[in-house]
């Protein structure tokens, strides 16, 4: 018998064949097909390639596996039961119900050794890209001669589908401009797709379109496990070009009514299926759910393996805190992201001016003194860095040329940024963020949603928040998208309404470890408050502040907003004053940090019995009633901007301090 057709390789890789059926049998729904046929392939990949303890799901040092082809999760969990991971048999009978350990897609900090989210087609092909670029950046940044404390390889099985996804090309487009070598990926080539024959959408030359974006491409029978194995030895080799594995498989393998069709997709194939396939595949065992003996012995070495490889690497770690402490020290907080105990004392503190400066300034210097003092720090723009201000000066480039590098140009790929970001963060060694217009959010967020769904904190720097940026008009100008990130569960939106508050935003931001920190900053300039004992800019990380308080305990009227809005907010509480109308004024820069106060710091900042509450934002109002009350106002934009200075329209939306006046007024009756 040839080595490629080994009988217990045959007997690994059929106990993988038949996990996936009877799980998704018992589920009464699911994926099997996708694990059927890529059974071969991943078995190869896993238990000759693949660097992991089982013991041990967050060793530094590992190779990376994402299926972005998430709804075969079934593959996923087979695998990682029969190597030895914290996932018991139980849990693989119990896909896709509640509290299992086994969701119907993989998801990252609920079950050991699922490295990230997966399901939304594309985003785990472009969260490897991150991964890639994290490994790639540390590599160079802390290894020295004979300490390659960083060297591991970021795998992935891809699908079709994925590669249908607008984020696989912006991704697959970057990964080879940067010439990532260590980014080896399996294609489920099975020309099977929901619909039917993947040719109903797809014809392309996908080799050839990787091959366009500097990707080593090879096509083998995905059934050989020696062509696997081969292909993935050549893939190693090319360290100048990420790679792709074309498997062409068949879907549903084995399955004599079903393979090769769109049937074995996405329902459990049925019990008399099942069996014929069973038979099909030479499986002589009745029992459902049977796993051989020497079948999980064989795949269990993978806990002496990786026990043993992970051993090997901390004591090449602990010879490279002898000989470099200084470089193992920073190596050890960048992974634990750890940040400095100083970090408030080189905040930048701005002195008060009307005049002031726009909040994406602030930011931009901010950004800068956080570099200098945040090694860990990385990050860039999708083609704005001047507009975002994201650059950090003495950080050189990020490139094929100086993966060092800390400030990366994503280009025109605001999707493929997001999910990059969230790989970098999911790497961990590294703390990422990402700039774009406010707008064009709309083009990263999946990747945003994801990183709330999996605790991900990846850092989004949207600048040009609102109407105020003027010319560029309605395409430009996000008018629904505050509300719609602060109906993000684990979204922390973060919206200063001055230069220092900015600066406390962003201590907030990278503090913040439960999912995504989104900071909306503006284009326009705006004033840099007074500051006194009373209403300190370090009050941001509450949410919400006193900013200035009416002459007497119990304010008229509340006046509250958030960015560049609370300016006309002090403004309006200026001209009610001359009208012997006392206000306070509130600014709220996140709603998320201001509910998690205490109710006694919440009603002393809004007590319950000033009913008489205006909010005022260039923005949808959509969400403001939770603060204004029944009773209050919001004063918002909820129809598109257009095209023109921006204090005329301002103006004409009626996004002003006078008309602030003209709504306290009526509240006050």
């Amino acid at each position: 018998m040839s080595h490629s057709s080994n009988a217990l390789d045959d007997l690994c890789v059929n106990t993988i064949r038949t996990l996936s059926m009877d799980a998704v049998q018992k589920a009464a729904s699911g994926h099997p097909g996708m694990p059927m046929g890529m059974a071969d392939a991943a078995y190869v990949l896993w238990t000759k390639f693949l660097k992991h303890n089982p013991a041990n799901p967050d060793w530094y040092d590992r190779d990376r596996f994402i299926l972005s082809a998430g709804h075969g999760s079934i593959l996923l969990y087979s695998l990682l039961h029969l190597t030895g991971y914290e996932l018991s048999l139980e849990e693989l009978k119990n896909l896709r119900q509640l509290d299992s350990l086994t969701p119907g897609h993989p998801e990252v900090h609920l079950t050991p050794g699922v490295e990230t989210t997966t399901g939304p087609l594309g985003q785990g092909f472009a969260t490897g890209v991150g991964m890639a670029m994290a490994e790639a950046h540390l590599a160079e940044k802390f290894n020295r001669d004979g300490y390659s404390i960083t060297d591991h390889y970021t795998y992935g099985i891809v699908s079709d589908g994925d590669l249908m996804e607008g984020i696989a090309q912006e991704a697959a487009s970057l990964a080879g401009h940067l010439k990532l070598g260590k980014l080896i990926y399996l294609y489920d080539d099975n020309e099977i797709s929901i619909d039917g024959s993947t040719d109903l959408a797809f014809t392309e030359n996908v080799q050839e379109r990787f091959k366009a974006n500097e990707w080593h491409t090879i096509s083998i029978d995905g059934h050989d496990r020696q062509a696997v194995e081969d292909a993935v030895k050549e893939a190693q080799q090319v360290t100048d070009k990420p790679s792709l594995i074309s498997c062409r498989t068949h879907i549903g393998f084995g399955s004599p009514n079903k393979q090769d069709s769109s049937a074995s997709h996405g329902a459990p194939l049925g019990e008399e299926e099942i069996q014929k396939t069973k038979e099909n595949l030479g499986w002589d065992y009745e029992e459902k759910f049977h796993i051989p003996d020497e079948v999980l012995a064989h795949f269990r070495q993978a806990k002496e393996k990786g026990a043993e490889e992970n051993q090997q690497w901390k004591e090449l770690f602990e010879q490279y805190k002898a000989g470099f402490p200084d470089q193992a020290e920073e190596f050890q907080g960048s992974v634990n992201r750890v940040l400095p105990a100083d970090l408030d004392s080189f905040l930048p503190e701005f002195e008060a001016d009307e005049e002031g400066m726009a909040t994406r300034a602030s930011s931009g210097k901010v950004i800068q003194k956080l570099s200098e003092n945040i090694p860990q720090l990385i990050g860039g723009s999708a083609d704005l860095t001047g507009s975002n201000k994201t650059w950090m000066d003495e950080a050189g480039i990020f490139s094929a040329s100086n993966y060092g590098g800390r400030n990366i140009h994503f280009g025109v790929r605001e999707h493929a940024m997001g999910a990059a970001l969230n790989g970098m963060a999911l790497h961990k060694g590294v703390i990422p963020f990402g700039g774009t217009f406010l707008i064009f959010s709309d083009y990263c967020r999946p990747a945003i949603r994801l990183a709330a769904l999996s605790h991900i904190a990846s850092v989004f720097v949207f600048t040009h928040d609102s109407i105020g940026l003027g010319g560029d008009g309605p395409t430009h100008q996000p008018v629904e998208h505050l509300a719609s990130f602060r109906a993000m569960p684990n979204a922390l939106v973060l919206r200063p309404a001055d230069a220092n508050e900015v600066a406390w935003a962003w201590k907030a931001a990278l503090e913040y470890t439960d999912g995504p920190a989104l900071l909306a900053l503006t284009r326009q300039s705006v004033p840099t408050f007074e500051r006194n004992a009373d209403n300190r800019a370090n009050n941001t990380l509450k949410g919400a502040y006193i900013l200035a308080d009416a002459g007497k305990d119990t304010p008229d009227v509340i006046l509250m907003g958030s960015g560049s809005e609370v300016q006309l907010a002090m403004e309006a509480r200026k001209k009610l004053r001359e009208q012997n109308i006392d206000a306070r004024v509130v600014s709220m820069p996140s709603w998320e940090l201001f509910r998690q106060q205490d109710e006694t710091y919440k009603q002393s900042v809004l007590p319950k019995e000033v009913t008489t509450r205006i909010s005022v934002e260039a923005a949808a109002t959509f969400g403001w009633r939770e603060w204004v009350g029944s009773g209050g106002t919001a004063i918002g934009v909820d129809r598109f901007g257009a095209s023109a200075p921006y204090k005329e329209i301002f103006e004409r939306y009626g996004i002003t301090a006078d008309r602030i006046v003209d709504e306290a007024h009526k509240l006050l009756g």
